[in-house]
């Protein structure tokens, strides 16, 4: 059982990292002058929809949690509902802590929300995908010792990889700051290269 778990988390990876690399060239196919830097927001709300939609299909398809239960379809809504609150609650908590640890508040406020949201894509979706809006089993799994899977262990590597990714994208970009090609138009280059470090760094790990 635990080789057969092991073989589909591979494939769960795998298919995660591709559906990034497609995120990158299917909008290149659609949309005119399309790059991930002269159009950077773009880029990222195509790899967040493309993450999100290979995690659910995946998730729903293996089942590593399911339940001998059968649930009714209300219970199917609400928690559905529950896991796009959730979900929101994410990219808001997240939008507030990047702007409390530096993040411009009102000039770059639809850059800094959306690497929130690439941010939650890449950790709060595995967990709603794996655990549910179950807030008892996301504090159980990312305590000590509380992993139960290796389902759980994958999750919390990949949660905390991902948030390593996101501080080592953004550490570089005070350090050149006051260079010449740093102060106009190249600034906003600068944080985008920040951005993509980071999903980079988030693709890697899955």
């Amino acid at each position: 059982m635990k080789d057969t778990d092991i073989k589909r988390l591979l494939y769960i990876h795998l298919l995660c990292i591709f559906s990034i690399i497609l995120s990158v060239f299917i909008p290149s196919l659609c949309l005119e002058n399309f790059s991930i830097l002269e159009t950077h927001l773009t880029w990222l709300c195509t790899c967040s929809g493309f993450v999100t939609a290979v995690n659910l299909v995946l998730y729903l398809v293996v089942k590593p949690n399911a339940s001998s239960k059968r649930s009714s379809l209300s219970h199917k809504v609400t928690r559905f509902l529950k896991c796009c609150i959730y979900f929101l609650m994410s990219c808001f908590s997240f939008h507030i802590i990047f702007v409390l640890y530096g993040a411009p508040l009102i000039e770059l406020a639809l850059e800094t929300f959306l690497f929130a949201v690439i941010l939650s894509t890449f950790t709060t979706v595995p967990c709603l995908c794996l655990l549910g809006p179950n807030l008892k089993a996301w504090l159980r799994v990312f305590s000590r010792n509380g992993v139960t899977s290796i389902w759980e262990n994958s999750l919390q590597i990949t949660t905390i990889s991902s948030f390593a990714g996101a501080w080592l994208g953004a550490l570089p970009i005070p350090l050149d700051w006051e260079r010449p090609w740093q102060m106009t138009g190249e600034r906003k280059h600068s944080i985008c290269r920040s951005l993509h470090v980071s999903c980079m760094g988030l693709g890697t790990v899955i």
